[in-house]
């Protein structure tokens, strides 16, 4: 296996594929302004298993059209969605976040938790904003610094994972540079990276290690892994993930 086909059997069996839980998703949702309104039509980009896709289904009125570059993660999450009575309210579409199927003006919500980084977030939200209706909601979860100085080991190695990686002031300058209004916002808790997503990750370290060996490959998965997670529990009062909600600005 090469080191994509590695991680997806690490993620494959998580609820979440990065930091977040439901009690975020439901919270973004309120401050969406969302809920009350019929018909919608809402997509989840980055959707992973599913695990916000299944709260945007339960919380909203509307068709989730759930999007993920690999379909093992959509094939979970279409068991997760017949499971729970929701498979009639989700469709699944395995694709690119830079190759995207839908018209100009399809969606009155775009989610995308944790993923617009795959694309960039500036980039992301320029493409994202022609998808949406005039005055269509963008909530996304974004690395996001939480004081303006931190150590320099946590600096040097966020910067070189992800270089946009910046302050919530500037994220929302960016939104609002680029036809956005914010409209909410909020820092993802120590709980949402450890309880929700770090934890469950280290569980399951030694079932995938066996799987496959303890080669060289899945070691160096493993260590990356637990790399991020002690800077995090180190450095966790300098970095999170912020949640921005933001309206598409109607000119």
């Amino acid at each position: 296996m090469d080191d994509i086909e590695l991680l997806l059997d690490l993620h494959r069996d998580g609820q979440r594929q990065g930091p977040g839980s439901a009690a975020d998703t439901r919270r973004a949702v309120e401050l969406s302004g969302l809920q009350g309104q019929t018909d919608l039509a809402v997509a989840d980009l980055g959707c992973g298993t599913g695990a916000s896709t299944m709260v945007l289904a339960q919380e909203l009125n509307a068709t989730i059209s759930a999007v993920d570059l690999f379909p093992d993660f959509l094939d979970v999450l279409t068991a997760s969605a017949q499971q729970k009575g929701l498979a009639d309210r989700i469709n699944s579409n395995a694709c690119s976040m830079d190759a995207l199927p839908f018209a100009d003006n399809s969606f009155h919500a775009i989610w995308s938790e944790g993923a617009i980084y795959n694309v960039g977030f500036a980039n992301g939200i320029k493409i994202l904003r022609r998808l949406l209706k005039p005055g269509g909601v963008l909530a996304v979860s974004e690395l996001t610094w939480l004081t303006n100085n931190r150590p320099q080991e946590l600096q040097a190695h966020w910067t070189q994972e992800y270089p946009e990686v910046d302050t919530a002031s500037a994220k929302m300058a960016t939104l609002e540079q680029n036809g956005y209004v914010p409209i909410g916002y909020f820092a993802l808790s120590k709980s949402s990276w450890l309880e929700h997503y770090y934890h469950p990750l280290q569980d399951r370290f030694a079932a995938f290690l066996s799987r496959h060996g303890h080669s060289d490959a899945a070691q160096a998965i493993v260590a990356s892994e637990l790399r991020e997670i002690e800077l995090y529990e180190r450095y966790a009062d300098f970095v999170s993930y912020g949640y921005y909600i933001a309206q598409k600005q109607v000119s």
